[in-house]
């Protein structure tokens, strides 16, 4: 499992999400058919990911981050590596 943030310099924005399969999901968000907050821009980027142990996990990580509703701190899980170590740990037994 992997929580991935993506980020759109047009919007200046963050999207949060998580997959088993990260290819397979930034097809889908390149699709505009389908996606529902990334059809805004197309110029969606890979800012940031969380290889995670389990989907529990992975879930209780994507959910922290949104909760936190923070550019802040997004750029600073990207910057301070030992932030994700600690979410990793924080979240393990999920």
């Amino acid at each position: 499992m992997t929580v991935y943030i993506l980020h759109s310099e047009k919007l200046s924005r963050f999207y949060t999400g998580f997959t088993t399969d990260l290819e397979v999901r930034l097809k889908f968000h390149e699709n505009a058919e389908q996606r529902k907050f990334t059809y805004n821009a197309d110029d969606w980027e890979i800012y940031h990911t969380i290889i995670c142990q389990s989907k529990a996990q992975a879930l209780k990580i994507e959910k922290h981050i949104k909760r936190m509703k923070s550019k802040i701190y997004i750029q600073n899980l990207k910057k301070h590596p030992e932030i994700n170590s600690k979410l990793l740990i924080k979240y393990k037994d999920c």
